[in-house]
């Protein structure tokens, strides 16, 4: 049986640390959803309420980083609401193209969405490129805080 929660909860891990890579899988919310399997399993011992909600509150802060990555890379190359709106829609329209879309929604996005409100490509083509790379730079610190997640199940695990 102990086995088998291993496995299961190490799936889960496995499953969470690519979802925070590949956007079509929940990946901090798989990681949560491990641990507390192994949490109800094992009588709340040694992972309790209170360590529960440490990796509630990091998958909150992992998916909000990761959203806000393409909004600050927008604004950061000096797009406009308008863009960040663009780049936000085009990252929705990118799930459907995933993965590759999901780098290239925001980035055409932010572009269209920039040269209808002003009519200059060049500066359109900075704020798409700015989307694109805030994208890159949230879905790393989303990958980071889902690792550091499991690296924090799996210390108190062993550290008992």
């Amino acid at each position: 049986m102990q086995e088998m929660l291993y496995v299961v909860v190490g799936a889960l891990m496995l499953a969470g640390l690519a979802g925070a890579v590949i956007p079509v899988l929940p990946g901090t919310p798989l990681i949560l959803a491990g641990a507390a399997i192994y949490a109800f399993a094992t009588d709340f011992t040694p992972v309790g309420w209170g360590r529960l909600g440490i990796l509630a509150l990091l998958a909150i802060v992992a998916g909000v980083v990761a959203y806000l990555g393409t909004a600050l890379g927008t604004r950061g190359a000096g797009g406009s609401r308008a863009a960040v709106m663009g780049a936000i829609v085009g990252a929705l329209v990118g799930i459907v193209f995933a993965p590759l879309g999901l780098l290239i929604g925001p980035l055409v996005g932010a572009v269209l969405a920039e040269w209808l409100r002003t009519g200059q490509l060049r500066e359109s083509l900075r704020s798409g490129i700015g989307a694109a790379v805030g994208t890159i730079a949230g879905a790393v610190m989303h990958f980071a805080v889902a690792l550091a997640m499991v690296a924090l199940f799996v210390w108190w695990i062993y550290r008992g």
